[in-house]
C-alpha cells in the first residue's frame, strides 16, 4: 500500500498530457475520464472512455516513456496511482499480477482494433452506440451496473461527436428500444444490440 496514492481531478482537468513523464499505474475509483488526443490543428480523437474500475497507462509504464496520449476528467475524478517502483516489483513477482495485467492489455487492444473499425466503416449513431457498449466490458469496467450516471455531452466526447448530434443519435437508440435516456443518465436495456449496432 505504500506505493499507491490517492489524487482527484475536477471535471475538465487534465490527468495529464501527451508527452508528460507520469509513473503511476492509473485506477478510476470515481468518476469518469477520456482518454484521447487533439492534433496540432485542434482536432480532438477519443480512444476510450474510463469508469470506475478502470486501469489504464501499463504501457507507458512498462517501456518507462513519456506518455502518448492525453486524458482529462470528465467529471469530478478520483484516482488510485501506484509508483512505477511497486509496479515494476510487482511485474518482476507476482504470476497473478501479470495475468491481470495480460488480460488488461488483450482487451484493451481488442478495445482499440474495434474503435478503428467504428470510425472507418459506421456513421454516428453506431459509434455512439458501440462508445456507450464499450463502457460493459466487464475485464476493463468491472463495477459497472446498466444505469450509466453520464450526460449527453460525456457521451458526445466519448464517441468523437458533438453533444447536439449526440443528443439525435441517443433519441434514436431510445426509440429503437435499446436505452432509455433519464435525467443525468442512460439506462441500457439491450446491451447486445448496441454493441452491434449498424452491422
Amino acid at each position: 500500500r505504500a506505493g499507491i496514492s490517492e489524487k482527484s481531478y475536477r471535471a475538465n482537468e487534465f490527468i495529464f498530457m501527451r508527452g508528460d513523464n507520469f509513473q503511476y499505474w492509473t485506477g478510476i475509483v470515481t468518476g469518469l475520464a477520456r482518454m484521447g488526443i487533439v492534433s496540432r490543428g485542434g482536432k480532438a480523437a477519443s480512444f476510450a472512455g474510463l469508469t470506475a474500475g478502470a486501469w489504464f497507462g501499463e504501457g507507458t509504464v512498462l517501456k518507462n516513456e513519456l506518455r502518448r496520449y492525453d486524458v482529462v476528467a470528465l467529471r469530478d475524478t478520483r484516482l488510485a496511482m501506484m509508483d512505477r517502483r511497486t509496479f515494476v516489483w510487482l511485474f518482476e513477482n507476482s504470476v497473478g499480477f501479470n495475468r491481470f495485467l495480460v488480460g488488461q492489455l488483450n482487451e484493451r487492444l481488442g478495445q482499440f482494433i474495434a474503435l478503428l473499425g467504428y470510425g472507418r466503416t459506421l456513421d454516428a449513431t453506431a459509434r455512439l452506440a458501440r462508445s456507450i457498449a464499450s463502457l460493459f466490458n466487464p475485464i476493463l469496467y468491472p463495477e459497472l451496473t446498466l444505469h450509466l450516471e453520464i450526460t449527453q455531452e460525456e457521451i458526445g466526447a466519448l464517441s468523437g461527436i458533438s453533444r447536439q448530434n449526440a443528443n439525435q443519435c441517443l433519441k434514436r437508440l431510445e426509440r429503437e428500444g435499446l436505452l432509455r435516456l433519464e435525467y443525468g443518465g442512460v439506462t441500457i436495456i439491450e446491451l447486445d444490440r448496441l454493441r452491434h449496432y449498424g452491422e
